[in-house]
């Protein structure tokens, strides 16, 4: 079975939207963000909500709750949340992470960049391959869905492949000419 992963800045909306979507349809998913910590909208623009990596949904959603409901169920971060918790228990990092994938969807630019880095700084010792494709998805819950739509046709497509190393760049291109995203694609080592 394809091992995936996906991996957004926050562990949040992008990736957990298609770690969701994913799971739905029976695939091996992982989810992870790149970031530091992971950041929330707050109050305001200046009073983001912070929280460590490996802080439960759970968690999240009650002191969202309690901090302002219904700002937070306004801007969707409390069915975010909802979401999030229903399908695994903490955001994680993947810096912190060791297991390996053979195929990882990031979800910007930015994103991919710290992946790539990320699986170079690891070596590549074990001569591995992981197939990194970057579907460039903004941050918001509707285009959180649409991308994730995207990723789950990118996973079929994969998994129905014989020859993943032969197919894989039509595979991208024929994606790229009926999907609204902008792909970026690369093969790391771990």
């Amino acid at each position: 079975m394809v091992k995936f992963a996906v991996i957004c800045a926050n562990n949040m909306n992008r990736s957990m939207e298609a770690h969701y979507q994913l799971k739905r349809q029976g695939y091996n998913i992982r989810s992870y963000g790149t970031g530091s910590q992971v950041r929330l909208p707050g109050p305001t623009a200046a009073q983001p909500n912070i929280y460590s990596f490996g802080t439960a949904y759970d968690k999240i959603y009650n002191e969202l709750k309690a901090q302002d409901k219904t700002l937070y169920a306004r801007n969707g971060l409390l069915n975010m949340l909802n979401r999030n918790r229903g399908v695994k228990q903490a955001p994680q990092r993947f810096q912190n992470e060791t297991a390996s994938y053979d195929v990882i969807f990031t979800c910007e630019e930015r994103v991919f960049d710290a992946v790539c880095e990320e699986l170079l700084n690891r070596s590549g010792m074990q001569s591995k391959p992981v197939h990194v494709i970057n579907i460039e998805i903004e941050d918001n819950p509707k285009e959180a869905t649409v991308g994730a739509k995207t990723v789950l046709e990118l996973a079929y497509r994969i998994v129905e492949s014989k020859d993943l190393e032969q197919d894989m760049d039509e595979i991208i291109e024929d994606i790229q000419n009926r999907m609204p995203h902008k792909l970026l694609y690369t093969v790391c080592f771990y």
